[in-house]
């Protein structure tokens, strides 16, 4: 993907996401074989040192080469190996301006929709997060080297599993997954100070707010159809809600209760 702020003829910056994923014009190869096969020509698989000349790439021309400036950001996304989050068929992509299949239907965002909503989040060293949309693992991964503690939910019980362990092999020890639907949050361990949400719900579910912390903030795409608004809400000391649209963008629907119609038990 191009970019995110889409201006009036750019709507190569609309963003797909699944679990998690961002897409652009050059991307659909990725996004409809989201169940498939890899396309069968593309870089070569490549030893570990390639991959990370590749993810020194990608931060200096993908991230910091745009607006992403958080300097802690920059360096936990160049040391975040993204390649073990995507299934082998993938890796030689994993570095590559756009999103990728994970199974389930679901996709891993590319990199600069992971760094876009982290920033806009402002993770604190001593801040706990919440994600919804597990996916990979690998927003939960970046979060983790941000954070003190991340709590993260996926309404795909094989992906969550996959993740946790995943995320276990490589060493992250403060995240903790669940299964099961994102729209109630995660009570028992509210409030947060950061709320990550990587599917589109019609309207911010409420559950989410009541467990946003004062002055955390909520990270989500809202709206219905084709294109939402990703949205930054903070909750002020009085527990007023301050919201700021930062571009037009294009998510796949959250599932689960967020689909029931207004209303319905």
């Amino acid at each position: 993907m191009s970019a995110l702020i889409a201006r009036p003829l750019e709507l190569v910056a609309l963003i797909l996401l699944g679990s998690a994923a961002a897409c652009s014009p050059a991307d659909h190869q990725a996004t409809t074989a989201a169940g498939g096969s890899a396309p069968t020509q593309g870089p070569a698989a490549s030893s570990e040192s390639l991959f990370e000349r590749r993810r020194q790439r990608m931060v200096a021309e993908q991230l910091r080469g745009r607006d992403i400036t958080d300097r802690r950001l920059l360096e936990v996304m160049g040391r975040v190996p993204r390649h073990r989050f995507v299934p082998p068929d993938w890796q030689a992509w994993a570095y590559e301006d756009h999103p990728l299949p994970i199974g389930q239907g679901q996709t891993i965002s590319q990199p600069y929709i992971v760094a876009l909503m982290t920033q806009l989040a402002a993770p604190k060293p001593g801040a706990k997060a919440l994600e919804i949309g597990t996916g990979s693992g690998y927003q939960a991964a970046v979060l983790a080297g941000l954070v003190r503690q991340v709590y993260s939910i996926e309404i795909h019980c094989d992906l969550a599993a996959e993740a946790r362990r995943r995320l276990a092999a490589l060493g992250y020890r403060n995240v903790e997954i669940r299964c099961g639907d994102g729209f109630r949050g995660w009570p028992e361990q509210a409030p947060f100070d950061i709320i990550l949400v990587t599917a589109a719900p019609p309207e911010v579910p409420p559950p989410l707010l009541e467990q946003l912390a004062v002055g955390g903030r909520l990270v989500l795409p809202v709206g219905r159809g084709g294109i939402q608004q990703l949205l930054v809400i903070e909750k002020r000391p009085d527990g007023s809600l301050d919201r700021r649209m930062v571009a037009p963008v294009r998510f796949v629907p959250m599932t689960g209760e967020a689909q029931k119609p207004p209303g319905r038990p």
